[in-house]
């Protein structure tokens, strides 16, 4: 695994924007890993503080199931472009089996927390759900149209979703991210990729229910099973926003891919006049 990513670093060397830091500089960094903010599949987060007295996140990857790969993957995306609704990769660690990357620090956590009804979670407002929507949108147009090969992301998720400080939206976790040329118009898959009830609907059709359900509760913030409401004395335009949202998704989750708007096209409708769509 250590010789699969050294080699990838040596032979990328030049193209990529992030610093490489030692693990002793990590540990400086986290103050001995005191300050955890979460946990995963990948491993352990914790807060840091950078000299210049810049706050970050330190993703500590624990054992790798892919050969080093998934670390290859986020270094050889999101290492090499730099957008306002894309996580900043400002560093990365890699001694031996240990292996860390240093990223922005996103005050706001998850989107996860904002759109899922459990005891203590916070509601935000129609509007901020659109802005964080049409967000995300322009980071995944970015991905697939703005840089030089195209980043196709595979697990596009509310958990996955960061917000800064000003609730302003940043795609993140890059693990199973695939690079393509610019000309491919069709990407052959040989297996399904991604979380149950987010992957494409003809990956999986079982999931295309739950994936409506998933789609709506960015617009909704209801839990799951719960009627699409909007409240009563909702402002007009807030009801139009809400409206718009919903066609929109309906047409990101039709069977067929031929069918489905591109990002670009997404981007467009969000920006566009209900009354357009």
């Amino acid at each position: 695994m250590y010789e699969n990513i050294e080699k990838f670093l040596q032979s990328n060397d030049n193209d990529l924007m992030p610093i490489r830091y030692t693990y002793s500089e990590i540990k400086k960094i986290t103050n001995g890993f005191k300050d955890k903010l979460g946990e995963g599949g990948f491993g352990s987060v914790y807060k840091g503080k950078l000299c210049c007295s810049r706050f970050a996140a330190v993703k500590l990857l624990g054992k790798s199931k892919a050969n080093g790969q998934d670390f290859i993957n986020e270094v050889a995306t999101i290492g090499r472009i730099h957008h306002v609704n894309v996580v900043q990769l400002i560093g990365y660690t890699v001694e031996g089996s240990k292996r860390a990357l240093i990223y922005e620090f996103m005050p706001n956590g998850s989107l996860e927390k904002y759109i899922f009804s459990r005891e203590g979670s916070v509601s935000l407002s129609n509007e901020k759900m659109y802005e964080i929507a049409l967000g995300v949108a322009r980071g995944i147009e970015y991905l697939h149209q703005g840089c030089d090969m195209q980043i196709l992301h595979f697990d596009i998720k509310p958990h996955n979703i960061l917000l800064n400080d000003k609730f302003v939206p940043k795609v993140s976790d890059f693990g199973l991210a695939k690079l393509y040329p610019t000309n491919n118009n069709t990407v052959p898959l040989t297996a399904a990729r991604g979380t149950m009830g987010y992957m494409a609907p003809e990956l999986c059709l079982r999931i295309l229910e739950v994936s409506l359900i998933k789609l709506m509760s960015i617009v909704t913030g209801f839990s799951e099973g719960k009627d699409i409401e909007v409240q009563e004395d909702a402002m007009e335009h807030e009801k139009k926003t809400t409206k718009k949202m919903i066609i929109v998704a309906l047409w990101c989750i039709q069977l067929k891919p031929v069918d489905r708007p591109s990002m670009h096209k997404v981007v467009e409708m969000l920006e566009l006049n209900v009354e357009s769509l």
